[in-house]
């Protein structure tokens, strides 16, 4: 019979408190929060559901999560097609090939808060290019008055800072295709969209899960470009989820409602990525019998 050594564990003991400090301790302090009041000098008092029957029953936490949910919708339906069509576009070989993964990974080197700054600047009708540009040809443009032109900025903004994370991932996924794939498509006098849908597109689903995963997450935990940018106005018309459960936190002190409404918070965002990675999963599970048989 052989015995295991087991000790190797012992090198994964400081990650786990490493995990345990920086993760659970916290998430366990904001499930105290949720199910308990303060009046203050460290004196909770229990009362159990009462903060998340308020936040579920609460007007303002639903229409910050149809701005979520719509915001998500939208620049995941621009980003991930933009970023496959530019991934398709860049080359495979030579020294233009460093030059395009350089300049798609320039965006995503700018901290947020430094995004929300640089978008703030360039849609100012006095001074920025975008806002006196879009004013010089009589076009009514103000990000900071009309909900629509904050809306119209904010989405540009989260485009130009992320469809980069996108072409990087479907490119990593294009360039691991074996060229006899090409070679044998060129020989049957394949099209190019024949190409595509039957070669690249297949291998780049498990890389494009990766992409609408990540994106989803992060435009909906979305907060401080667009609190940069627009503070979450004109009125509410760009507060979030995220930038409504800081103001309750931090603006008015109400650490029992704001713990609740992080929790479904964080529940509602391990629920929708837990649909999204099944539903697209389970389509490629579907697929991959033809998929091997051809291979």
């Amino acid at each position: 019979m052989k015995n295991w050594n087991n000790k190797a564990w012992l090198l994964v003991l400081p990650m786990l408190a490493l995990v345990a400090f920086s993760a659970v301790i916290p998430l366990m302090t904001v499930v105290n929060y949720s199910v308990q009041d303060s009046f203050g000098n460290n004196e909770f008092f229990w009362v159990g559901t009462e903060w998340f029957e308020e936040v579920l029953h609460s007007e303002r936490f639903y229409n910050a999560l149809l701005r979520n949910l719509l915001f998500s919708s939208i620049v995941l339906a621009i980003e991930i097609p933009l970023g496959v069509a530019i991934a398709l576009c860049m080359p495979r070989r030579g020294v233009a090939v460093s030059v395009c993964l350089v300049l798609m990974a320039l965006p995503l080197l700018i901290p947020w808060n430094v995004v929300g700054t640089i978008w703030q600047i360039f849609g100012r009708v006095d001074i920025g290019l975008l806002g006196h540009g879009l004013t010089s040809l009589g076009l009514d443009y103000n990000y900071t008055q009309d909900p629509l032109d904050a809306w119209i900025t904010v989405i540009l903004m989260d485009i130009w800072h992320w469809t980069s994370l996108v072409v990087l991932l479907c490119y990593s996924g294009l360039v691991a295709i074996p060229e006899a794939y090409y070679q044998a498509a060129h020989i049957d006098g394949a099209s190019r969209w024949a190409v595509f849908r039957n070669i690249q597109l297949p291998r780049m689903k498990r890389v494009l899960l990766i992409a609408i995963l990540l994106r989803f997450m992060d435009s909906f935990m979305i907060y401080t470009e667009p609190f940069v940018l627009t503070g979450g106005g004109p009125g509410n018309s760009t507060t979030f989820l995220s930038i409504d459960l800081v103001q309750m936190a931090v603006g008015q002190f109400d650490l029992g409602p704001a713990a609740a409404m992080s929790l479904v918070y964080f529940l509602i965002i391990l629920l929708l990525s837990w649909v999204f990675y099944t539903v697209m999963t389970k389509s490629d599970a579907d697929a991959a019998p033809g998929l091997g048989e051809r291979s």
